[in-house]
């Protein structure tokens, strides 16, 4: 903006106001409304001790259950949001299984955004990409978006749930170094040892005794190495803790859930059938009108409680967003990025165009949304990828490109802490509850399953898109 008032073509007010795509502001502040009602009723806590329940307290089978209700709730959710409520109740499953909470919310936020790239809805990214007046044009909606993409995200699902069970293959490191009972038998132990080393050989009785403290220090070692090494919790403390946990974490709001939960099934309804032609609504609308039917069917007290549970923060910044978005178009910055792009694919011979094109979008997404938030990114890749898919000498179908921007922008989110903005969301609530973890921590996890997620996305995207030339449905 500064640089359009210096060049003497400062825009005015109402201009910068036409930039902003309304569309996507009721998108998002749509959805907002209806997980803040959502979280009244206490569903994300009840959902993380169901886990809990159906696993009998196994920490794989309960960490493997939280990453797959995580992933499908985010698909239909703000994943951030998702992550938001997600991560207090999983650190307290995290607390009562041993384990330390860092390795588990990292898993938790990988599947959050692999989940959250299967929908036009459950990541910003996606959202950008859907609610762009010239992709739903080129006729992606809502329907054949999240077709496209939730086969890629479930291969890319099945693969990372591998790569994690590799990493976390031996589960005592990931545990507390020293648990409260270890403690205990260890003090336990050392007092048993000094009581048979104060006994001296030269006595029968003496050495009768010793031996049977030295067997009592046998068995309390032999206690301790199955306290560490046992993979659930006794049953005593299982069924203690899942009934602290249940009296805690419970439903608060049964006719409010069903209520949410009506609304919500048929916005998501609608957000499938819109793109047929009667059907002549925004996606934007259908999420407003399905947040003030629920104000309305909820009859809230105090609305200023669920309006305060909005991300007005994150409004704001996708306003600006969209203002300095267009600014650089002003500028043509934008143009230039995309003639240069247009220019080395053109040196492709034509049968191979599409294939780079999509590796090279997917990639360079990827990398990108890596080290930088992948919502600004995304908001310029749309216009140059828009701008590859319009060039007739070109002639490459939109489709696939979307497809590989979207994958890459959301996948890539799970490089780095700064990728996604559900990573700096969980890592911040962490902290508050004393587990932080730092970018390394994260790096080291994230950037393995960003690459492996990423190629998985590009094997199917190039067996379907060049392979089979799944391009038009």
């Amino acid at each position: 903006m500064g640089v359009l008032a210096f060049l003497n073509e400062k825009p005015t007010l109402s201009h910068v106001m036409s930039w902003m795509d309304i569309e996507t502001l009721c998108l998002l502040f749509g959805m907002m409304v209806l997980v803040a009602i959502l979280c009244e009723t206490g569903f994300f806590d009840y959902v993380a001790v169901l886990a809990y329940k159906l696993a009998k307290g196994k920490r794989w089978t309960v960490i493997t259950l939280m990453c797959l209700f995580t992933a499908f709730i985010s698909a239909f959710l703000d994943n951030v949001t998702t992550i938001l409520l997600f991560t207090p109740v999983s650190i307290r499953l995290c607390e009562v299984m041993e384990l330390n909470p860092k390795n588990v919310l990292i898993a938790l936020v990988m599947f959050s955004n692999i989940g959250g790239t299967a929908t036009a809805v459950g990541d910003p990214p996606n959202v950008i990409i859907i609610s762009n007046e010239e992709v739903a044009k080129k006729g992606i909606g809502f329907a054949n978006f999240t077709l496209h993409m939730s086969i890629g995200s479930a291969l890319a699902m099945v693969v990372t749930y591998f790569v994690i069970r590799v990493m976390y293959r031996n589960l005592i490191p990931l545990q507390f170094e020293e648990p409260h009972e270890v403690v205990e038998l260890r003090q336990e132990i050392q007092v048993w040892k000094r009581a048979a080393g104060s006994l001296s050989l030269y006595s029968r009785d003496e050495n009768s005794v010793r031996r049977m403290l030295l067997q009592k220090v046998e068995a309390l070692e032999i206690l301790m190495k199955k306290k560490l090494f046992d993979k659930s919790p006794a049953k005593d403390a299982y069924e203690a803790s899942l009934l602290e946990l249940q009296k805690k974490y419970r439903i608060q709001n049964w006719p409010l859930l069903i209520k949410t939960g009506i609304v919500m099934f048929a916005v998501i309804m609608l957000f499938f059938l819109h793109s047929i032609p009667f059907m002549n609504i925004s996606l934007g609308w259908i999420a407003l009108i399905g947040a003030i039917f629920l104000l309305v069917l909820a009859d809230v007290n105090e609305i200023e409680h669920i309006f305060a549970r909005v991300e007005w923060t994150t409004l704001v910044f996708f306003a600006a967003l969209f203002a300095v978005m267009e600014a650089l178009n002003e500028l043509g910055l934008l143009k230039f990025i995309g003639t240069l792009t247009e220019n080395f694919i053109k040196d492709i011979p034509e049968d191979s165009r599409l294939a780079v094109s999509i590796i090279l979008i997917l990639w360079v997404s990827a990398i990108a949304s890596s080290f930088i938030d992948n919502i600004p990114f995304t908001t310029v890749m749309i216009k140059i990828v828009l701008q590859i898919a319009d060039n007739p000498e070109l002639n490459l179908p939109l489709q696939p490109l979307v497809w590989a921007l979207a994958f890459g922008a959301c996948f890539g989110g799970n490089g780095t802490l700064i990728g996604a903005s559900a990573n700096v969301v969980c890592a911040g609530v962490a902290e508050q509850h004393g587990f932080r973890f730092t970018f390394m921590e994260f790096f080291k996890i994230g950037f393995p399953i960003m690459l492996v997620s990423t190629t998985v996305a590009m094997f199917y995207l190039l067996v379907c898109h060049v392979g089979f030339e799944w391009n038009y449905s």
